[in-house]
């Protein structure tokens, strides 16, 4: 699998009139390579590809990086992509340039002298955005545990618990059911506190009579699911209806239109549009969606400022909401693939109005 990623990413690199690129963040170089190991660097040129690391991985890397030509480095690894750069007659270098500090970048200029350093902007990430077979199998697996969680969790949840409690069991839950983490901080936020987008769980004890908002996901065998729902504990008021119909309204009318060759900014105008309809669209200030698979958030996204075409094989997050302050919000989100003629949607928790106690 990884060679392939190569072949493609070479033909990238021959589109931008670059002779070799240098990769050295992380889940780029795990794309690539294969290698899951906290440190190292990737070089592919027009003919070889090698993958340097530290005397800690000298058997794990040749493992995980099949058809990759293994360099242990020295103390400064830019002083061996040098020598490698000399062997290949290479004079200019494309780098990573979302990925690179400043400090980086002044030590690699002394360092590699003579070299011509090109800023390159998004090329990996590109071939990222649309999965493999094996990668979506893997992100279904992931969403699948997302959903067992939500399902578990449902009986936990109860007033006088803390919204740190909850979060503490699904994060259990997920990890002893396969995941390696959660996907992100597990936000649990309840009562006027469900109003924050990213409320991350406190110290805040669940109350009657108040919404649940839970968004989480598990990091399962390199990849990313996400998922939100939102409850009531006790009884509703009429005011919980009413937004939370709205939003489900915009979240499956969405998921019934996106399709491929649509723009990032159309797949969000149709849940903001509908949430406008209702006079609550200055209570949804987020992008409808974003892209989803090695991290939590990457390409593509579904905002208003994305002109992204959407692409059979792109992952993205469907997750509209409506956040009223002092009273509380919802958010409703699923995991979606973009497919041929239309989606299929990973996620499958229930999203009918759901009132517990």
């Amino acid at each position: 699998m990884p060679n392939g990623r190569v072949t493609r990413l070479r033909g990238l690199l021959a589109e931008r009139g670059f002779e070799a690129i240098l990769i050295g963040s992380g889940y780029n170089r795990r794309y690539i390579s294969g290698f899951t190991g906290s440190s190292g660097m990737v070089l592919v040129t027009d003919s070889d590809c090698y993958l340097l690391t530290d005397f800690r991985y000298r058997t794990q890397a040749p493992e995980q990086a099949p058809g990759f030509k293994i360099v242990e480095h020295g103390a400064n690894p830019m002083q061996d992509v040098k020598e490698l750069l000399a062997q290949h007659k290479i004079s200019k270098l494309a780098f990573e340039q979302d990925h690179v500090v400043y400090s980086q970048f002044a030590s690699w200029t002394e360092t590699l002298a003579g070299i011509a350093l090109e800023p390159a902007s998004g090329l990996v990430e590109q071939l990222r955005m649309i999965k493999e077979e094996a990668e979506l199998q893997v992100m279904q697996e992931a969403a699948e545990l997302a959903d067992k969680t939500f399902r578990h969790i449902l009986n936990i949840i109860r007033p006088g618990v803390r919204e740190k409690d909850i979060a503490l069991e699904m994060e259990v839950y997920m990890r002893s059911h396969g995941a390696t983490s959660s996907s992100f901080d597990t936000i649990v936020a309840s009562g006027e506190r469900s109003a924050l987008p990213h409320g991350v769980a406190s110290d805040r004890v669940i109350r009657e009579n108040e919404f649940v908002k839970l968004d989480f996901g598990a990091y399962y065998n390199g990849y990313c699911s996400d998922l939100t729902r939102t409850v009531v504990v006790g009884k509703p008021e009429d005011k919980h209806r009413e937004i939370y119909d709205i939003v489900l309204e915009a979240q499956l009318h969405a998921l019934s239109s996106i399709k491929p060759g649509m723009t990032g900014r159309e797949a969000d105008a149709l849940a903001r549009d509908v949430i406008a309809k209702y006079g609550y669209g200055d209570l949804f200030g987020h992008g409808t969606g974003h892209g989803l698979g090695m991290e939590i958030h990457e390409a593509p996204r579904l905002s208003k400022l994305s002109d992204t075409i959407l692409t059979p094989g792109m992952t993205v997050t469907v997750e509209p909401g409506i956040y009223v302050p002092g009273f509380g919000g919802v958010r409703i989100e699923d995991d979606i693939v973009i497919t041929e003629t239309g989606i299929k949607i990973l996620t499958s928790s229930p999203k009918e109005f759901t009132v517990l106690g």
